[in-house]
């Protein structure tokens, strides 16, 4: 078993490395078999195919990415509370994106692919070795996962009172997560020597949490208040 499951984390550490210099598109299963040093026919053996290979690689990537939430939330039993935590969390992940860029990249994938799949008439788009591969199904199951994490984090935030009371811990931290993932794309942009703009990543981050923080906090105020409030604006 353990010979089994060193082949399969071989395999998979040489697709990330050739999907990393190489591109998903221009990689072969012969390619990886080749970086991984066994015989294409055994690749075969652990993956049918390379979507099956990309959707087992995209899992390992759910399985670490909730590793860093969970690592998070263990801080509440230091004392941390529920902003804090949800502050260290938007860290977490921009260093995640950037140290494992293929993983990061392939959950995002796995959010698009979810579009397709809830729709009938899209889910017909999507490639069907993806949807035969046992991994996309174990993906179905266990996506939220991370995000069960952060809303817990919110709803402790709301309990030690570091996040104003009215806000749903649910809406607020997807609605936190997709802040996160734009957060993450716009790296580029704001990076980008050639633009007209007088922003950067160094000052980006910090003016970035500090509007996530006052929002959490309730310290922006809307210009006509209403009885209830169930989102962040």
């Amino acid at each position: 078993m353990a010979g089994e499951k060193n082949k399969e984390k071989l395999i998979l550490d040489s697709a990330v490395s050739l999907f990393k210099s190489k591109g998903y598109l221009a990689t072969r299963m012969e390619d990886v078999a080749k970086s991984a040093g066994i015989s294409k026919g055994l690749t075969y053996f652990y993956y049918k195919n390379k979507e099956d290979l990309f959707m087992a690689l995209t899992k390992k990537a759910f399985d670490q990415f909730k590793d860093e939430f969970r690592d998070e939330w263990s801080n509440r039993t230091k004392g941390k509370n529920g902003l804090d935590m949800i502050s260290d969390l938007l860290v977490k992940v921009v260093v995640f994106a950037k140290a494992n860029q293929v993983y990061y990249d392939s959950i995002l994938n796995f959010l698009d692919l979810l579009k397709k799949y809830n729709n009938p008439e899209t889910r017909k788009l999507i490639d069907p070795k993806t949807l035969e591969s046992v991994h996309f199904q174990k993906l179905l199951e266990i996506h939220h996962e991370p995000a069960k994490i952060g809303i817990m984090m919110v709803s402790q935030g709301i309990k030690d009172g570091s996040i104003r009371a009215e806000l749903q811990p649910d809406i607020t931290f997807y609605t936190i997560w997709s802040m996160i993932i734009g957060y993450e794309k716009m790296l580029g942009p704001i990076e980008y020597e050639g633009k007209d703009l007088k922003i950067h990543s160094e000052n980006w981050e910090p003016g970035f949490l500090r509007l996530m923080q006052e929002m959490l906090k309730g310290t922006i105020q809307a210009a006509k208040k209403t009885t209830v409030q169930t989102s962040l604006f």
